[in-house]
């Protein structure tokens, strides 16, 4: 099995994810049930056997917090953690703080599908997923990808469309398959790669 080991998890539930709140570069804290995924997530990682050399995380408090978490539980706090806003969620602009509902009710159904659901439209004042790919892609080649490669083992603790665009990559989707692409709260993935970076092994851990 290969030994370049890369492990990514999307932060525990936020306040804003409970409230149907978009959410993007705003900075609310985890739930209690957040809390719990990212616990579950730490005690999921251990008992597999995982154990890593560095974390990266992003500058927003819920993928912070919940990468402390997932170290307390593995025994781990003391690791290397290196933040950086390229790993920040997609910054939904004018939608920021809103209510999904009422936003439909402001700007119509359809349009709201397409902001959320397109992968090169931007909200008003945004980001769309293809510009979150273009901010998060650069630094995970320049940043994570080689240290996985070197044989360090990895763990990424960010958010679902920033971790989106790096499965983009690693699992080769088309910008349709990448919309289609769920990530779990709290749900670790784990990838093995090959010495050229392509995908040897793929894990999802959910619970």
């Amino acid at each position: 099995m290969s030994d370049r080991l890369l492990v990514l998890v999307r932060h525990g539930q936020s306040e804003w994810n409970l409230k149907n709140l978009f959410t993007g570069w705003r900075d609310p804290d985890l739930t209690p049930k957040g809390v719990e995924e990212a616990i579950a997530a730490g005690k999921r990682l251990r008992g597999e056997g995982y154990a890593f050399d560095v974390c990266f995380t992003s500058d927003l408090r819920r993928a912070q917090k919940t990468l402390d978490l997932i170290l307390e539980q593995m025994g781990s706090s003391n690791l290397p953690i290196i933040c950086d806003q390229a790993l920040n969620e997609r910054d939904y602009g004018e939608l920021s703080g809103l209510n999904k509902d009422d936003a439909r009710v402001k700007w119509g159904e359809e349009q709201v599908h397409v902001w959320r659901r397109s992968y090169d439209v931007p909200p008003p004042g945004g980001e769309s997923l293809k510009d979150t790919v273009a901010r998060a892609l650069p630094y995970y080649v320049k940043e994570i990808l080689p240290r996985v490669l070197r044989g360090e083992r990895v763990l990424v603790a960010a958010h679902g469309n920033s971790l989106r665009a790096l499965i983009m990559v690693l699992e080769r989707l088309t910008p349709e398959g990448i919309m289609k692409r769920e990530l779990g709260t709290g749900a670790p993935v784990v990838y093995r790669l090959n010495a050229d970076s392509t995908v040897a092994s793929v894990d999802d851990l959910a619970g």
